[in-house]
Formats: structure tokens, sequence, C-alpha cells
């Protein structure tokens, strides 16, 4: 008999279909669905399949006395009950490095979009604008970027605009051992050195609104800021503030508080690239990230270690 697993985030008929040749899948995206799976069938439920922003509480996994796998898709897991879950003896596993290249892509693609203007200058050509009436719009290359997290993504992050002739500095709880990029212990000290700031750190408490107002100060007139990480650790109405005051020059946001509402304090600002937190997504990407779970899961029901444990 194939495990029983709860399916709490959104999947394609490929993915579905791929993760069901060794699970019976409970497919449960919405909150309703959700809701009526863990009630109707949380007491077969053996693993759990979610993500961070979705993540899985305490009384769902109290809901569930036969739970012993639970993984994320991607690296994030904010939003899951880890300690309740490892309380019960629970296993936990996340998709570290199966989308790294592609937030890494998306975040450089945040940043040009950003500081070259493409999308007004879109805009403009489509109603007929010609350059001569726009205003110029600073390079890219020969500037400074910090990295705010230098996990897998903050690190190919920096790979990438290295190939810009950027100089790199990073902000992390430690120096990383055998890095050359400059270290930063303090967030201000490298916003204030920093042209660009990318921020690709986990969310949760500890980096609650880690980019204040402050924080966006000391980035100044000339910075901009793009967030791949999580919304909650930058302060939207701080950053509304910076961008219609002059504070910053621009931000690129793949993510933000209240998702999936879009941060409505932003939109009417003409210097904010917006997508819809999806940095990580791409055929290949979510791809990886199934095989991954299909892997760590089936390992864990042959009783082998997962690859990739929280």
């Amino acid at each position: 008999m194939k495990p029983s697993l709860l399916v709490l985030i959104p999947l394609g008929d490929d993915s579905r279909a791929r993760i069901a040749a060794s699970f019976d899948l409970h497919y449960a995206p919405t909150h309703e669905a959700r809701t009526a799976a863990v009630g109707t069938h949380g007491a077969a439920i053996r693993a759990v399949l979610t993500n961070g922003t979705t993540g899985l509480t305490s009384a769902e996994i109290d809901a569930m006395p036969a739970l012993e796998f639970v993984s994320a898709l991607g690296a994030g897991y904010e939003n899951i009950a880890v300690d309740h879950a490892r309380a019960r003896g629970i296993v936990l596993a996340n998709g570290a490095g199966t989308n790294d290249d592609c937030v890494a892509d998306h975040a450089m693609a945040l940043l040009l979009a950003v500081v070259r203007d493409v999308p007004q200058r879109d805009r403009a050509t489509r109603e007929g604008i010609w350059r001569d009436a726009l205003p110029m719009r600073p390079s890219v290359s020969g500037k400074r970027l910090g990295v705010i997290g230098l996990g897998n993504i903050g690190r190919k992050v920096a790979r990438r605009a290295e190939g810009f002739d950027i100089e790199i500095g990073y902000h992390n709880r430690n120096a990383r051992d055998g890095v050359a990029w400059r270290y930063f212990d303090d967030v201000r000290e490298i916003a204030r050195w920093s042209d660009y700031l990318v921020v690709a750190t986990p969310g949760g408490p500890s980096t609650h609104h880690l980019i204040d107002r402050d924080v966006l100060e000391a980035l100044g007139r000339q910075g901009f800021l793009v967030n791949v990480s999580r919304g909650s650790v930058v302060d939207t109405d701080a950053l509304a503030h910076a961008l219609g005051n002059g504070v910053i020059a621009g931000a690129g946001l793949d993510v933000y508080e209240g998702e999936p509402r879009p941060p409505q304090a932003l939109l009417h600002l003409p210097n904010v690239v917006l997508t819809p937190h999806v940095a990580g997504t791409s055929p290949e990407a979510i791809g990886a990230s199934v095989d991954n779970f299909i892997t760590n899961a089936t390992r864990h029901f042959a009783g082998e270690d997962v690859l990739t444990p929280i």
C-alpha cells in the first residue's frame, strides 16, 4: 500500500501525476480543501508536502497522528511548526538547492529592470514616446552590490553580479570561511556601502523587518533594493515612504508582506518593479523540486536518511 500524502500547495498535472505514482495523494491547495482533507483523512496521513509560505501548523500536526514526514517543496520552511514536528519525531526535509539558479536569475532580472527602468520604458515605447523625452538611467555595471544572506542563492546572485564587474559585499550571521568578498557584520553599514542591496536571507522572526527605515536611509538616494527572500524581511511601510520620498532610487520585489494580496502602498509608485513570488518557479526548477521531494520521501519510507534535511 502506498503511503498517504497530503499536498497543501498548487502543483501542475504532471507533477501531481509523478507524485501519485508513489503515494496515495490527497490534493488540498486551498484553505477550504485543506481543512476538509485534514478533517476527513488526517488519521491516515503519513506525509505532508507544503512550502514555507503555506506552512503547517501545530494543530494540523496534532490532527494527523500517523504523520512521520513533512517536506517543504522549496528551501523556505518558516511557517512550518518545526519544533512541534521534531518533538513528535517527525522527519523534516526541504528543497534546498533545487531552485537556486532560478531565484538568482530572477534577482538579476529585477535589478536590471528597476535600475534601467525597463517597465516604464516599455510603456513609453508603446505610447509613442521617444528616448529624447525620457531621463537617462544609470549603468548597472561597475557598482557595488551588497548581498543580505550568503546562502546558496546569495552566492549565486553574487557570482552573476561579478559578471557585470560589480564589487561584492555581504552580510550574514557570521563571516563565511573561504569567501573573498567583503564581510559586513552590520546591515546598515553594508547598505551605506552598497549601490544595490539584494535580500536573500531566510524569513522568520529573526529577520522580520531586517530592512527597515534606518537601513533604507543608509542605502540612500542612488540606491536600489531587490528582495527575493520573504516579504517579512522588508518593512513595507518604510519602503513605501522611501520610494515615494526619494530616500532610495528604486526597488524590485518578488515577495512582499500580505501575500498574495499585492502591496497597496507600492502599486502607484513608478520606481518599483513587482512580480508575484515567481522567482523560484520555472519548469526546470519545479521539476527538480518535485524530483527532490520524491527522492527524500521514498528514502524516508525505505528507512533511509533524507538528502536535504531541515
